[in-house]
């Protein structure tokens, strides 16, 4: 029979604690703020969704509900998902605000507002364009300027590949994000939609 050896009994001792005679300031967390130039890595404006958690919403949702959503989460894009739980599409602020989409959807399906779903008004995923994780990477944040002045788009969704062949969505770029980190003003007239006009309006030139 072998005898195992039993554990050395470990000693733990008392702090002494002190008072707080002389003690009246509180350390704050110093700002960690890193500026943003035309030079920086791509991966600065990526939305993560390895990082931050991506707002999804069924598809059977109302207008309403989605509103709401956006609202709560301080949001202006939702990522629209089906019952098994696959992605089709995404729906923004604008679209919501707008009403042109809800108004086709009105005539088209005979409902009321309140009965328009998020489906019925979505930019389907086929629409929509996407850049791989893996080439996001290598860019800088001039070329994700390049590319939203060239395509027009107001979110580009990053994607990566998902372990069995197919892909799935890593993050999503916004050209809101974009004009803020690079000091753009985003008050800009009704008239100017695109990134691309965005930044002619407040800045009297392209980027």
């Amino acid at each position: 029979m072998v005898n195992t050896p039993h554990p050395s009994k470990v000693h733990f001792s008392a702090l002494s604690l002190e008072n707080l005679d002389g003690v009246s300031g509180i350390v704050q967390p110093v700002a960690k703020t890193q500026s943003v130039t035309l030079e920086s890595p791509a991966t600065m404006l990526v939305t993560d969704f390895n990082v931050s958690h991506p707002h999804t919403l069924p598809t059977g949702s109302s207008i309403g509900q989605a509103h709401e959503t956006m609202k709560q989460a301080g949001v202006g894009l939702l990522m629209l998902i089906d019952t098994s739980g696959k992605f089709t599409g995404v729906i923004n602020a604008r679209e919501l605000i707008g009403g042109r989409r809800i108004t086709l959807a009105m005539q088209q399906h005979q409902l009321g507002r309140d009965e328009v779903t998020v489906e019925m008004i979505q930019t389907p995923r086929s629409e929509l364009h996407s850049l791989s994780y893996a080439k996001i990477s290598h860019a800088s944040v001039g070329d994700l300027v390049e590319t939203l002045k060239t395509s027009g788009d107001q979110h580009v969704l990053i994607t990566e590949p998902d372990g069995s062949g197919a892909s799935r969505i890593r993050g999503i770029i916004s050209a809101s994000n974009i004009s803020r980190a690079l000091g753009v003003d985003l008050h800009q007239p009704p008239s100017a939609r695109t990134f691309s006009s965005i930044c002619h309006v407040i800045l009297g030139h392209d980027l």
